[in-house]
């Protein structure tokens, strides 16, 4: 299965930089032009320089924001303000943080992992992706010559075998540790010592991983490695680009939160939008709620008690100040009305339902063609407001994903709809990455 090896992996030095917590960022694709500009002005060795730097009305092919990229990890590693660790590694990571008043803590391990080709089903998707987003990493690939953020993927620890060996290692002083005002405390080990690093990846290498969140990353790392190859006769002969830096969460962690992906929908026309209520009281039951914000959980704790086995959605703007809740007359009809190639767990999805037969079937959105704009917010809240506020027409309310689904329907080898799944809080880029070439 997994071929899973340690790296010399590049972190700051915390001899020079104080406070990790002021330059670590968010990875490259939850960074808005305002996160950027914010990044850039909280501290000048914050590491959004290197994951997402700003573009300039000057750039051109031999001045843009992979070179400069590229230049600032050369820099930082000349002045000491980045460190290659000697010994080669592991990272546990374990990451303290708070939602909706809950306290988490989710642990994991941060390794390299042989690219393997999707069919060979060691390392399994679960969701679709989007191929402007694969583009700009490729470019950094080549630019930069570095995994600046890890993939997140999932793994079975049944007998608890890896869990025990992070146990003890949890016990060692930290390498480095960020601190933030709103309590997260983000701690990082380097397991370097050969019996640990054995003992976990000897495991590993018997299981399949899931990617969780990275699916872009993944497959730029993979169209790097065919573009490097290109003319090659043999792989014989292992390459440092063979191998991209993932982060590893056990399904079962009680820290492995997954947030549900609403839709939001404008540019729908008046014709659409009458005749939604025929389509959706054709298919599903529908009670009338009132979202307002002090109602706003017991309307979603309605939503929830979908989990007992009946599919439930939440539709807001169709009724003024209220949600439609929605809930499915019969999984089979609508079953029939899915992609063929979907298998009954993925048809059954709240995504699925709402993406291919509300949007697509009831509504006739066509994905790059329709004149509909469809974006996606993790808070209901949120959701309920751009609406209210009209900035978006229609939102679609979700359940969450539970793990065990993200493993079903990988393995029959499907994959969800785009944004189907939100793990949260995301990883931080800038931890620790690995540098594969000279860049």
């Amino acid at each position: 299965m997994a071929d899973i090896r340690p790296f010399h992996g590049v972190h700051y030095n915390p001899s020079l930089v104080k406070d990790i917590a002021k330059v670590l960022c968010p990875p490259y694709d939850i960074i808005t032009p305002l996160i950027q500009q914010e990044l850039y002005q909280q501290d000048d060795a914050n590491f959004v320089r290197i994951e997402y730097g700003r573009e300039l009305p000057h750039d051109n092919d031999t001045d843009n924001k992979y070179i400069r990229a590229a230049d600032t990890v050369r820099r930082w590693l000349e002045k000491g303000t980045l460190h290659v660790d000697d010994l080669p590694a592991v990272y546990l990571h374990e990451h303290h943080f708070t939602y909706q008043n809950k306290k988490y803590r989710r642990r994991s391990i941060t390794c390299l992992v042989k690219l393997e080709e999707w069919d060979r089903m060691v390392v399994r998707p679960h969701e679709g992706t989007i191929s402007r987003a694969r583009g700009d990493r490729l470019s950094m690939l080549w630019m930069v010559q570095a995994n600046t953020s890890p993939i997140l993927a999932l793994y079975e620890d049944s007998g608890n075998t890896v869990s025990s060996r992070l146990d003890s290692e949890s016990k060692h002083e930290t390498l480095l540790q960020a601190e933030y005002e709103n309590g997260e405390i983000i701690n990082l080990w380097s397991v370097d010592n050969a019996e640990a690093i054995d003992g976990i990846t000897r495991y590993l290498a018997r299981k399949p991983l899931y990617i969780a969140d990275g699916h872009h990353r993944y497959e730029s790392a993979l169209a790097y490695k065919h573009e490097k190859r290109f003319g090659t006769p043999s792989e014989s002969v292992e390459e440092p680009y063979d191998f991209v830096m993932m982060t590893l969460v056990e399904f079962a962690d009680p820290g492995l939160l997954i947030l549900p992906a609403h839709r939001l929908v404008r540019g729908i026309s008046r014709s659409v939008l009458s005749g939604i209520m025929n389509g959706l009281e054709t298919f599903f039951t529908i009670k009338e709620v009132f979202p307002n914000n002090s109602g706003i959980n017991d309307a979603l704790n309605l939503l929830r008690a979908g989990d007992t086995g009946s599919v439930r959605l939440m539709a807001y703007g169709l009724k003024e100040n209220s949600a439609l809740l929605l809930e499915l007359r019969d999984e089979a009809t609508i079953s029939g009305m899915m992609p063929g190639f979907f298998s009954e767990y993925n048809a059954k999805l709240d995504v699925s339902i709402v993406d291919h037969f509300i949007l697509e079937e009831l509504m006739g959105y066509t994905p790059g063609t329709s004149d509909f704009h469809l974006s996606y917010t993790y808070d209901a809240a949120e959701a309920i407001k751009t609406v209210s506020s009209r900035e978006y027409q229609l939102a679609f309310l979700v359940n969450p994903v539970k793990p065990e689904m993200i493993k079903t329907i990988a393995d029959s080898g499907e994959r969800m709809p785009k944004k189907s799944t939100y793990f949260y809080p995301k990883m931080p880029a800038g931890l620790v990455f690995y540098k594969f070439g000279a860049g």
